[in-house]
């Protein structure tokens, strides 16, 4: 993985080796829960760290 802050949906599609498609349904998913959070997001890019937190089950400030 890079040491960007986002992860964008083709580098999700590799991660996940899934289509680029379905990695813009995922990131959008993840966007609206960050939302519902109140955080702000960037439409086609998640934060790695949430990512990695919702997809891999790392605990916070881990």
């Amino acid at each position: 993985m890079k040491d960007e802050i986002f992860v964008t949906a083709a580098e999700l599609a590799q991660i996940a080796k899934i289509s680029v498609g379905h990695a813009y349904k995922i990131i959008h998913r993840l966007n609206e829960e960050l939302e519902q959070m109140g955080y702000l997001v960037f439409s086609g890019r998640v934060p790695r760290k949430y990512l990695e937190e919702r997809l891999y089950g790392f605990a916070k400030g881990a």
